[in-house]
């Protein structure tokens, strides 16, 4: 494959063109303002030409704001989104936080995480409208932007068109029973993907580019036994199926630390303490995949999945982000969890882990007890 760079030895009729937040009166007040419940169009594209890089900086007193604000993209003239996510989730952070961020497409900059910033290119041949809806409680005190594009003569409709699909799931034990490693007797198997958490299901000719992957676990087991499943066309069971989360990622050994890949990689770890690993892996986990060398191509249709936990036994918060191009029409997604309903579960913290181990030992008599004893 020839390096990225050999691109700019070639020409284009294209016209290179923005739209930003810039004042218009020549001052210096760049932001945009607008309230709760109100939508913002950042862009809207006559024509045909391609989206190239997105430029996005923030501030409200919405502590949420990331996860509330909701990014759509419109092309084509369909009447239903080809991209919707909450807008820290699309760019790589989840749960509202804030922190930063680094891969070939997507990154999330310094200063702390604020610059929200994206290289995935977007192809129209009929229009493109770019908007965010404010679904917080709260006004954005600021809002800054760049659009940066390309005018073209026209785009084929056998140019794929760019998608992104945010899903989140608070998952359960399949069989009741969070019976990860063994713990609580023999493991469990999984002969379907039906009980999977589901990050991208599309019908079409196209090909898969990645997912962020979002785990706010409230256990200290490991939440990393589940495998991947890819379901391309018409087969009834994973042409591909992976042996491990982490494996999925690109990485091995239930890891707990921040690294970042262009294409892969762990950009937020709740980490462990000590070499004891006191509070196993409690916490929000954020990790990416982007096939860049490698999409997943498909001519019918997709449906991407993982377990949660091995023969998905584990109850975790889940959320994700997939991307993928293909043609249109498209399907459109599922209705959006409202703002409410997509907040974070509540933190588990050493005074809930404290409870447990009182009423584990309430359980068993009192008395001398450890906390190992079966």
């Amino acid at each position: 494959m020839a390096s990225p760079l050999e691109g700019l030895l070639a020409l284009s009729n294209a016209r290179t063109r923005r739209v930003s937040s810039y004042d218009r009166t020549g001052g210096n007040a760049d932001r945009v303002l607008f309230g709760p419940g109100e939508t913002f169009v950042l862009a809207d594209l006559p024509g045909a030409g391609i989206v190239r890089h997105i430029w996005i900086t923030t501030a409200s007193r919405d502590p949420l704001s990331r996860r509330n604000m909701v990014l759509r993209v419109f092309v084509d003239g369909q009447d239903h989104p080809c991209v919707e996510s909450p807008l820290g989730d699309f760019f790589g952070q989840g749960w509202g936080l804030k922190y930063n961020f680094a891969s070939l497409p997507l990154a999330c900059a310094p200063k702390d995480g604020h610059a929200l910033v994206c290289y995935w290119p977007m192809p129209y041949g009929q229009g493109c409208r770019i908007e965010v809806e404010n679904q917080g409680p709260e006004p954005l005190d600021a809002f800054y932007y760049y659009v940066d594009y390309e005018e073209h003569e026209a785009i084929s409709d056998n140019v794929p068109r760019f998608h992104a699909w945010y899903n989140q799931e608070v998952t359960t034990p399949q069989d009741g029973v969070e019976n990860e490693w063994g713990v609580l007797g023999a493991e469990p198997t999984n002969t379907t993907d039906a009980h999977n958490y589901l990050f991208c299901e599309c019908e079409g000719r196209g090909h898969f580019v990645g997912v962020n992957y979002y785990v706010h676990s409230p256990g200290p087991v490991w939440y990393g036994e589940g495998d991947d499943m890819f379901l391309i066309d018409d087969e009834l069971w994973p042409g591909l199926h992976g042996t491990g989360t982490e494996d999925y990622f690109n990485m091995s050994w239930c890891p707990d630390e921040v690294y970042m890949h262009p294409y892969f990689g762990c950009a937020r770890a709740p980490g462990r303490g000590n070499d004891s690993g006191r509070f196993g892996w409690i916490g929000k986990t954020h990790v990416y995949r982007f096939h860049i060398e490698d999409p997943i191509r498909f001519q019918k249709s997709l449906r991407a999945s993982i377990e949660h936990g091995h023969a998905n036994v584990l109850t975790l918060d889940l959320a994700s982000v997939a991307y993928w191009y293909q043609t249109l029409p498209t399907k459109p997604f599922p209705p959006l969890a409202t703002a409410p309903e997509r907040a974070p579960m509540p933190e588990i913290g050493v005074a809930e882990i404290h409870r447990w181990r009182d009423a584990w030992r309430r359980e068993r008599g009192s008395g001398k007890l450890w906390g190992n004893e079966l």
